[in-house]
């Protein structure tokens, strides 16, 4: 998938990659690509207390419209792994609240 995005934005699209950048080693992943072809970036960080992401996992759940639910433990599970970004990554980070 790299090469792919790197050639896109060789050509000049912009390319949005909506999968986690949850740790140090993935959003490094990430930077080696853009930085492989010097294009610019930003990171967004939404900062949100975990009741307040729970509350709209189980909103999402009850609606019916989502092909996967996940229960508190499983959110817990995944986001023990989160690492949030740090200044010394060198990302252009936006953050939301």
């Amino acid at each position: 998938m790299a090469g792919h995005i790197e050639a896109l934005l060789t050509a000049g699209t912009s390319v949005v990659l909506d999968f986690p950048s949850n740790t140090i080693a993935t959003r490094a992943w990430a930077r080696g690509i853009f930085e492989g072809v010097a294009a610019t970036h930003r990171l967004h960080f939404l900062d949100v207390p975990d009741e307040v992401c729970k509350a709209r996992l189980r909103a999402r759940n009850l609606s019916g419209e989502h092909p996967f639910e996940t229960t508190d433990a499983e959110f817990d599970q995944i986001t023990g792994h989160f690492v949030p970004p740090t200044a010394d990554e060198g990302f252009n980070v936006v953050f939301h609240d």
